[in-house]
């Protein structure tokens, strides 16, 4: 059944309904339990990728994209958006701590007209979707080219000693504590600013590394503190983003408990070659040794919730094998959730080993094998618009046919699982319940899941906003008697227990 959303019925005006169906094996022995399972894609608006597509577009414009792929990723059963909202320095959002971007209104510093918040937009129609938005930056890097016109309220601009100009590119030094300091607060802000569910950072922190150019951050090295003198310049660069990510989250949690903290790292964090807990792979970039990223230690330190490993290799390369490295990241990343991250732009691309239509599908289904894996993301948001092995398809009618919830993260929660719905009833056509006692309703709804069984096996799950169902033929899986249970989801996607059975005729 392809995902539906139904307009509220007249007792829920105040609520949005967006219903995705699913069907899946049965774990309960009235209606099953509702999967979990991290479903993501990254909408890049670095040279405008994935959005906007074009730097000249209207508001109205820039909504009707940002729609159209919100709508496209609902359809085929995602849960999650990982936007980028700070490319290069500048910003997609209204901040004093940046610019507004260059690839959202085709002049850095020029904001939108009529005072649009396109980061607003996205997390509002994010929401009424129950799809989490995941608030992507690109923390070091200043500007993709050293020559761009910055404005005068651009960092690099404001503090051209925190500025290193490597490879005709310009990046923020992470040697510089002010630094760190000046990104911890960008960080703050959006957490504090918006109702995002996570704050999500990539593979660039040092950058990768150029033939013939020398990062220039000797003169930080030489500056580095008395407790810092021993370590040589490659621990110290690896210090220097551990400190980053430690008071990073730090500052998240400290301002919303809830909201995650998670890093799509390049895809091989050490060859065994260099390390005998390294990888059986012969990359030559590794995340640890060139990017200075220990994300392993990040998670085990539990400074992080969630790891997307950029897996973009097949399954039959010899150099770096997804199989392998899907493999590896479950047997080391066992402190925190793992989701893999797959490169969708290679389908039908001129690299190597990407000519098996089967390819994607034959990487997720090995990864839902793996233990420790609790889901995937795909790179990026337009190559679901183009021929990419009826991936699209295999999503929506087939891998993703069923609904799935974000895994909620237990120690983020620190809090009793929510109670169940009260006065579940059937009356004139309309299933109704009551929140629970002393729940917040009005400043942040809760969602419910309405789960659906039939005597003939048939079941589907709801996620609504709303405390008014209406069954239908387009939300009922079949005619004649059925039982209804529903549960409470909060803000971390914890469940609760089921409410009672309500026995109905449909």
């Amino acid at each position: 059944m392809k995902l539906r959303i139904l307009k509220p019925c007249a007792l829920s005006l105040l609520f949005v309904l967006a219903f995705h169906p699913a069907f899946s094996e049965s774990t309960d022995n009235r209606t099953r339990q509702l999967p979990v399972e991290f479903r993501g894609v990254w909408v890049a608006t670095v040279t405008n990728i994935d959005w906007p597509s074009k730097r000249t577009l209207s508001v109205e414009e820039l909504k009707k994209e940002a729609l159209n792929i919100i709508e496209l990723h609902h359809k085929m059963g995602m849960n999650t958006i990982i936007l980028q909202v700070r490319p290069s320095g500048d910003a997609i959002y209204p901040t004093n701590l940046a610019p507004w971007s260059v690839y959202l209104t085709g002049k850095q510093g020029n904001a939108p007209e009529g005072g649009f918040d396109p980061l607003k937009f996205w997390v509002d129609e994010c929401k009424k979707r129950n799809i989490e938005l995941h608030a992507w930056i690109n923390p070091f890097r200043a500007s993709l080219h050293s020559t761009d016109s910055l404005t005068e309220n651009h960092p690099a601009r404001l503090h051209p000693e925190w500025v290193v100009e490597y490879n005709g590119k310009l990046y923020f030094d992470p040697g510089i504590p002010e630094v760190r300091h000046h990104l911890t607060e960008v960080i703050r802000e959006l957490v504090r600013n918006y109702d995002i569910a996570a704050i999500h950072i990539d593979d660039y922190f040092y950058p990768y590394p150029a033939t013939g150019f020398v990062f220039k951050d000797s003169a930080s090295y030489e500056a580095r503190s008395e407790e810092e003198r021993h370590l040589s310049i490659h621990d110290w660069r690896r210090s220097n983003t551990d400190k980053f990510i430690m008071e990073a989250s730090a500052a998240i949690h400290a301002e919303k408990a809830y909201v995650k903290f998670g890093i799509s790292p390049f895809g091989v964090w050490r060859n065994k070659s260099e390390d005998p807990r390294g990888s059986d792979t012969r990359a030559g970039v590794t995340s640890y040794d060139h990017l200075y990223a220990d994300v392993v230690k990040w998670a085990h330190q539990g400074w992080i919730d969630y790891v997307i490993p950029q897996i973009y290799w097949s399954s039959r390369d010899k150099a770096a094998n997804f199989l392998k490295l899907a493999q590896w990241w479950n047997d080391n990343i066992t402190d925190r959730h793992l989701y893999i991250g797959h490169g969708i732009y290679k389908i039908n691309g001129t690299q190597e080993n990407w000519d098996d239509p089967n390819e994607l599908k034959q990487q997720i289904l090995f990864s839902r094998s793996l233990r420790n894996v609790k889901g995937s993301a795909f790179y990026s948001h337009n190559h679901f618009l183009r021929k990419n092995n009826n991936l699209n398809q295999l999503l929506e009618d087939s891998l993703y046919r069923d609904i799935a919830a974000v895994p909620p993260m237990e120690w983020l929660q620190n809090k009793a699982r929510p109670e169940p719905v009260n006065n579940l009833k059937y009356k004139r056509g309309l299933i109704t319940w009551e929140a629970p006692r002393g729940a917040n309703t009005t400043g942040k709804p809760l969602r419910y899941v309405v789960y659906i069984a039939n005597e003939s096996g048939g079941e589907a799950e709801y996620i609504t906003r709303s405390r008014v169902f209406k069954p239908e033929s387009k939300t009922m899986p079949g005619r004649g008697r059925f039982t209804i249970q529903v549960a409470v989801m909060d803000a971390d996607n914890s469940i609760s227990e089921k409410s009672e059975v309500l026995k109905i005729r449909y």
